[in-house]
């Protein structure tokens, strides 16, 4: 049993922490926020995540998870500390490390001789060597540790992982991370700390090209009449492409893919390499997302001027509350500055929507077409796939459905008279 200190409890952090004491570590995850530490000492969770809310519960149970924001007195007695600290993109494309630098400096002389410091968030190449600068001793070593978790599957994929990858500079700590992972019978892949934090990158880069990829030919079976569904079943079969990533939709979002993709290409431009394939997987990514707001534009007659369009969706995939850097709240954001007047509804969302303040939230799915001259489904939340499309028949205004999902049954929609417009298939 490893005594780990966990700093922040975001969906990395709070996965991270809880996981490690279903394995049968003592935990204790810090946050600077104290009204969502107290929450988290009475078992609530603060995000959506399948499964989470049961193990956090276990965890406090059992007494091997537990939550402060005295940072300093945990730090101390840990033999491992994880930073899942927030690493946001700035405006340039570089990442905004202020997060990182901070806690770095404040746990340095609070320490105990050989612990290990990990780097468990994505962090540009070179953070790992960065983060024992600031640290400032000679005594403790600092790992990186990158994270593979898919937000709604997070839990699952921490306890059961595809891989385990640490690297470091020190072998004894790289292996000391590593066995803290026994319990998932995990493939352990060790490295230096410059190959770890590159294959985060890697691996994120890849799968916003498979996805860039699928939109494109999805794109180009529109013009030809193919079905894109039927073409991605097929390629996805082929076990040296697989079927995971092939789904195509208004883009690629979420907190990672945005920013890792533009921060390797950066790198790249550092490095003096033209990574020509990465830039057209984001002008790519753009240009989805123009497009969705072109079906959109041209199904109510050619412009969103005054239309009331109803969207189903906002956040960057379903099974998760974040919408950080969603295709949804971009498309919507382009669909307000054409004028059109947007209600959306999304399971996880009510009130205002801070980075959509014109934009109406309904109570429910029917309620958001109240009225609507089109329909827009832009995440993929398994419930809408069940609204009846008779009920919203009777409460729109137009009878325009773009389902930038692939989500609804297009029969189903088109037989109570809607004009159904998918993603990689032309209507019929």
């Amino acid at each position: 049993m490893a005594e780990i200190a966990v700093v922040g409890t975001g969906y990395v952090g709070l996965t991270t922490g809880t996981c490690f004491s279903r394995l049968g570590h003592r935990v204790v995850c810090f946050d600077n926020d104290a009204a969502k530490v107290e929450g988290l000492r009475d078992g609530h969770v603060p995000i959506v995540e399948a499964g989470l809310d049961e193990l956090v519960t276990q965890g406090l149970e059992d007494g091997l998870l537990r939550f402060s924001t005295e940072t300093k007195d945990g730090v101390a007695s840990a033999d491992f500390v994880f930073l899942c600290l927030p690493t946001p993109d700035l405006p340039n494309g570089s990442v905004d490390m202020s997060y990182v630098d901070a806690v770095a400096k404040q746990i340095g002389p609070w320490l105990r001789p050989g612990t290990v410091v990990v780097n468990k968030s994505t962090v540009p190449v070179g953070t790992t060597r960065h983060v024992a600068q600031l640290l400032g001793r000679d005594d403790v070593f600092v790992v990186s540790n990158p994270e593979f978790l898919r937000e709604g599957n997070a839990v699952a994929d921490f306890l059961n992982p595809s891989r385990v990858v640490v690297g470091g500079d020190d072998a004894g700590a790289v292996e000391r991370v590593a066995k803290l992972y026994d319990g998932t019978n995990a493939p352990v892949i060790t490295c230096d700390a410059t190959t770890a934090e590159t294959i985060k990158y890697a691996a994120n880069a890849f799968l916003a090209t498979k996805i860039s990829f699928i939109n494109s030919i999805a794109n180009i079976c529109e013009y030809l009449g193919a079905d894109v569904r039927v073409v991605a079943d097929a390629i996805g079969r082929d076990p040296r492409i697989g079927g995971q990533f092939l789904q195509p939709g208004p883009g690629f979002g979420g907190s990672c893919f945005p920013k890792d993709t533009i921060g390797l290409l950066r790198l790249a431009e550092d490095a003096g390499y033209d990574f020509g394939v990465l830039r057209s997987v984001i002008e790519a990514n753009d240009q989805q997302l123009a497009r969705t707001v072109a079906k959109v534009r041209d199904a109510v007659g050619g412009s969103l001027r005054g239309m009331a369009i109803a969207v189903w969706g906002l956040t960057f995939k379903a099974n998760t509350d974040d919408r950080r850097h969603s295709p949804a709240v971009e498309v919507v954001r382009r669909l307000v500055a054409e004028g059109a007047q947007v209600t959306a509804f999304d399971p996880t969302v009510s009130g205002v929507v801070p980075e959509l303040p014109s934009v109406g939230v309904a109570a429910n799915a029917i309620e958001a077409c109240r009225g609507a001259e089109a329909l827009v489904v832009l995440t993929e939340w398994r419930e809408f796939a069940i609204v009846p499309p008779a009920s919203v028949r009777e409460v729109m205004a137009g009878a325009a459905v773009v389902d930038a999902r692939n989500l609804l049954d297009p029969g189903s929609w088109r037989s109570v008279g809607f004009v159904y417009q998918g993603v990689g298939f032309r209507p019929q």
